[in-house]
C-alpha cells in the first residue's frame, strides 16, 4: 500500500479489510512516500495493533510508481508468492481483494487488474462525467496500441503473481502514476495471463494528486514506446 497524505482515511481501509483475505494474507506491507501530514503516525498505530504490519519510509516524496516500486521489491525479497496493490486513500475497496486473489489462487491469471469500467458502474458511482469520458477516450486509444480489449487501463488496484514481478524488470518502469499501464503493456508482451475483475466506483473526500493533463499524456507516450518498441527492447522479446 503506498501512503501519501493518508492519515485520514488509512486506518479505515484496514479494518475494512474483510476475513476472507485475512486468512490469506501473511504480511501488510505500507510505504510513507514522504507526507507531510499524520501518515506517519497513523502507521505507527497499525503497526501496533496489526499482526503481520510492516512499516516503510521515504525521506521525501518519490511518486506513486517509485512507491509501488519499493513494495514490490520487499515483496520479491519477502519470498511472498502474490502482491495485492491497494491505495490507502479508500478509493479502492478493500472487500474486493478475495475476489481479485481468485484467479491467481485458482492458477487461472497471472495479472489482475480491478476494474471500475467493466460492471458499468463508474458513474453511479460517482465518477465525475470528464473523468469518465477521457477514461474511455484513454481507452480507446490504448486497446488500439496494444492490441488488447481492456474495459480500462487506469486502475490502481493491482494483483501480481511472483513470476510477473520476477520477469518483469519494473525498477525500470515509470516512477509516476502510468507505472500499473507499464506493468500491464509488459506482463502482455511477455505472455502472461492478464484478467480483469470489476469493482465499484468510490468517490469521497480523498484527494488526488494525480494531474490528469500530464497523466494523459504519459499514457500516450506509453503507447507510443509501445508502438516504436521500446518495452519490447526493455524485456529482451522480439518486436
Amino acid at each position: 500500500m503506498p501512503a501519501y497524505n493518508a492519515e485520514k482515511t488509512i486506518e479505515r481501509v484496514f479494518s475494512r479489510i474483510p476475513d476472507a483475505a485475512r486468512r490469506v494474507i501473511s504480511r501488510y506491507v505500507v510505504v510513507n512516500d514522504g507526507s507531510t501530514d499524520g501518515t506517519q503516525e497513523a502507521m505507527r498505530r497499525l503497526a501496533d495493533s496489526q499482526p503481520g504490519f510492516v512499516h516503510l519510509e521515504h525521506p521525501r516524496n518519490l511518486g506513486y510508481g517509485a512507491a509501488e516500486k519499493t513494495l514490490l521489491l520487499h515483496t520479491l525479497k519477502a519470498g511472498a508468492d502474490i502482491a495485492v496493490l491497494l491505495h490507502s486513500d479508500g478509493q479502492y475497496s478493500p472487500e474486493k481483494i478475495p475476489d481479485l486473489l481468485f484467479p491467481l489462487l485458482n492458477e487461472q491469471a497471472d495479472l489482475v487488474q480491478g476494474s471500475r469500467m467493466l460492471g458499468g458502474g463508474a458513474l453511479r458511482g460517482g465518477m465525475p462525467p470528464y473523468k469518465y469520458v477521457a477514461n474511455k477516450i484513454l481507452t480507446a486509444i490504448e486497446n488500439m496500441g496494444f492490441g488488447m480489449r481492456m474495459a480500462e487501463f487506469h486502475s490502481g488496484y493491482m494483483v501480481y503473481s511472483r513470476k510477473v514481478l520476477e520477469e518483469i524488470p519494473f525498477h525500470r518502469l515509470s516512477d509516476s502514476f502510468d507505472f500499473d499501464l507499464e506493468m500491464i503493456v509488459a506482463a502482455k508482451i511477455i505472455g502472461y495471463r492478464i484478467q480483469e475483475i470489476d469493482i465499484p466506483t468510490i468517490y469521497a473526500d480523498e484527494t488526488s494528486y494525480l494531474n490528469p493533463i500530464r497523466y494523459g499524456l504519459d499514457v500516450l507516450r506509453v503507447v507510443f514506446n509501445y508502438r516504436r518498441g521500446a518495452y519490447h527492447k526493455l524485456l529482451g522479446q522480439s518486436f
